[in-house]
């Protein structure tokens, strides 16, 4: 017996996915900064992740270089290898 749905970005590889594709789809603020909230908004509300989820999914993308957090954690920059990451489909 199931008693909860499952969730699609529960797989830690699957949300760094979501996040790598939404970071490529938002057009760069400057020195291809994009705000973390361009990226964790739809995440959240649109796609209906958790925040867990995004928080995972991150850690994810961070440790396979295909994404790079700021020290201050308000803007990512999409790195050349992120490329790897949406190729998996």
């Amino acid at each position: 017996m199931k008693h909860t749905e499952e969730r699609p970005y529960a797989n830690p590889e699957a949300a760094a996915r979501k996040l790598v594709e939404l970071a490529a789809s938002v057009e760069a603020a400057q020195e291809d900064r994009i705000y973390i909230e361009r990226i964790n908004a739809p995440f959240l509300f649109k796609l209906k992740g958790s925040g867990s989820e995004f928080g995972a999914g991150l850690k994810h993308a961070i440790e396979r270089g295909s994404l790079q957090l700021h020290e201050s954690g308000t803007y990512v920059t999409l790195m050349p290898s992120s490329e790897d990451l949406l190729a998996r489909k």
